[in-house]
């Protein structure tokens, strides 16, 4: 009876030797996912924007900006801000080309994208 409960036991341990549990959530799945998340969350929201809200209430909607460029022309000021939208690299780093800019003329968006950002720097 002792060698079938050795061998059970021997058998047993073998079996359940190949499980594995995850202690760290979901380890890089979740890093991917983070940023997966972070892009559509961003997509959504600017595709529900309008021209002539509040540099406030988008910051309030959006959250921080991944960059942020202040600067004056004329008599006006101008205030963009990057959101990321989109994987170019998969280095781990955000870089502008992969944010879709929000251009705001005296604390107000007249608009986003990358023709927007051009009317304005030229």
């Amino acid at each position: 009876m002792n060698k079938l409960a050795v061998a059970a036991l021997f058998g047993l341990s073998l079996g359940l030797s190949g499980c594995v549990i995850s202690v760290d959530g979901d380890g890089d799945y979740g890093h991917h996912s983070d940023w997966q998340d972070k892009e559509q969350k961003n997509r959504k929201h600017i595709s529900r924007l309008q021209q002539d809200v509040s540099y406030d209430e988008i910051l309030n909607r959006m959250g921080i900006a991944d960059f942020n460029e202040f600067y004056a022309k004329n008599d006006d000021t101008y205030q963009v801000l990057y959101y990321r939208t989109q994987r170019i690299e998969g280095d781990g780093v955000t870089t502008k080309n992969e944010c879709t800019p929000l251009v705001f003329k005296n604390s107000v968006l007249v608009g986003w994208g990358e023709s927007a950002y051009n009317a304005i720097s030229h």
